[in-house]
Formats: structure tokens, C-alpha cells, sequence
């Protein structure tokens, strides 16, 4: 059995630290991994990622992470990954990174996602040059997560995101904004591998629990949702999850 630890939204500014400091340290005796689906800053800056990383010099577990759509806010998204890496955090972008946990190999595959909508209500590639490449990122984004899950030859495969691949999860947001907080191209890209399970954030108003049309798991992390500094999710060798709340 591996244990996972996640959360997104975090959205340190300043202030933040160290205020979820021993939180983030008692991680260390509960969890083996440690995933951070998006949106670190408030506003983008160095100065903001820098207090999360501070919250997490102590955390001795591996900690992945994505960026969200605040952390590029400031186009300092290079800087902050770079930033992250020199702590010894994985700051994925259309990556991906193998660990050893438990005598088992995890591949994670991270991007932020981007939005483009669901069946019914998606942005296709027609038309003005805007729409055009608004609808073409979503397409660039189920691709790039597609040939990193596929080079993950692991025992357990996770899809870390900040948008949402389904509509599932984004249930108590507003109908007018999913085209804004996800694609269904993700939940395909996901589904064509087939994976044991799938972290985001992003929809503060959404709801925790979602699958994908093909099955897999996705859990909304985001930290409006599960009123948590992360929760834990056990897998064991037979791909059966179990849900903990800390």
C-alpha cells in the first residue's frame, strides 16, 4: 500500500508562511508522496512561491507539484519552477518523474491543463486566430499528458493537474464558467492509458469525488474543497483506493 497526500489552491501570498508549516512536516510519518495540484501563489510572484517552499524545507517525503493559472499570472512561471527544483521539489510541466515508494516504482504525469469545455459546450479550432489557439491548448495539453503517461512503465500512475478533465468535480460551480476550468480532450488523453487516478484543483466550488468515462478516479483537491491542509488517498496492489481525511 502507498500513501498519497494532496492538495491545490493553496495560493500562498506573503503572509502565508509559516503557516502550514507543521502541517506540511507532519506529513512525514503519514504519507509517502506528497502532490500539489496547482495555483501556490496568489499572484504569480517569486517572493510568494518562495514562503511555500519555505513550508516545505522540512517535508523529507518527495513532493510533486504543478503550477496553476495564478502562478503564471506575473510570467514568472520559469523562475518559480526553477525555484521549486532548487529545493528539490518536482515542478512538472508536461513532464513526469518515476519514484521509489515502498519497495514500488510511482510515475507522476503533471501539467497545469487548460480550459476548452465538455461535450455540448467546447471551444473548437474554427474561425478567428483567438479562438483558434484558445481551442488548439487543450489539444496540446491531452497530447503532451498522453505520451508522459505512456512512457510510465510503473506500478502505480498518477495524473497530476490544476484544470479539471470532467465536469464531475466542478458540480456547484457555475455551468457559464466550465469551459474555463477544464477539458474533456484531458479525461480522453487519461482514458486512452488508463491510470489509478487523476489530482486537480482549481474549482473552488466543486465537489472532491469524480471519475472519468473510462473509470478512473479523479479527486478535486483544491483546499475550498476539502477543508484540509491535504487529505491522504491509500492505494494498494490491487488498485483499490481508500479515502482518509486529516
Amino acid at each position: 500500500m502507498i500513501r498519497v497526500a494532496a492538495v491545490g489552491d493553496v495560493h500562498y501570498d506573503r503572509h502565508s508562511r509559516p503557516e502550514m508549516r507543521a502541517h506540511f512536516e507532519a506529513l512525514n510519518e503519514r504519507a509517502d508522496l506528497f502532490l500539489i495540484a496547482g495555483d501556490l501563489t496568489q499572484s504569480g510572484s517569486l517572493e510568494e512561491a518562495h514562503a511555500l517552499a519555505a513550508d516545505l524545507v522540512n517535508v523529507s517525503i518527495p513532493v510533486v507539484l504543478v503550477l496553476g493559472n495564478h502562478d503564471y499570472h506575473q510570467e514568472k512561471q520559469s523562475e518559480i519552477v526553477s525555484m521549486f527544483k532548487g529545493y528539490g521539489i518536482f515542478a512538472l510541466e508536461g513532464s513526469s518523474v518515476i519514484l521509489k515508494v515502498r519497495g514500488k516504482t510511482v510515475g507522476v504525469a503533471g501539467l497545469k491543463g487548460f480550459g476548452g469545455g465538455f461535450f455540448g459546450a467546447c471551444a473548437t479550432e474554427f474561425g478567428e486566430k483567438e479562438m483558434k489557439l484558445f481551442a488548439q491548448q487543450p489539444r496540446i495539453q491531452a497530447e503532451d499528458l498522453r505520451r508522459e503517461l505512456m512512457s510510465l512503465k510503473t506500478d502505480y500512475r498518477f495524473a497530476l493537474l490544476h484544470f479539471s478533465p470532467i465536469e464531475e468535480t466542478l458540480s456547484g460551480e457555475r455551468r457559464e464558467i466550465y469551459p474555463f476550468l477544464g477539458s474533456y480532450l484531458i479525461a480522453e488523453a487519461i482514458d486512452s492509458v488508463g491510470i489509478d487516478a487523476v489530482f486537480h484543483g482549481h474549482a473552488h466550488h466543486g465537489v472532491e469525488r469524480g471519475v472519468t468515462p473510462g473509470g478512473v478516479p479523479v479527486r478535486n483537491v483544491a483546499l475550498p474543497v476539502i477543508r484540509h491542509s491535504y487529505n491522504i488517498y491509500h492505494f494498494d496492489t490491487s488498485r483499490v483506493e481508500e479515502l482518509r481525511l486529516l
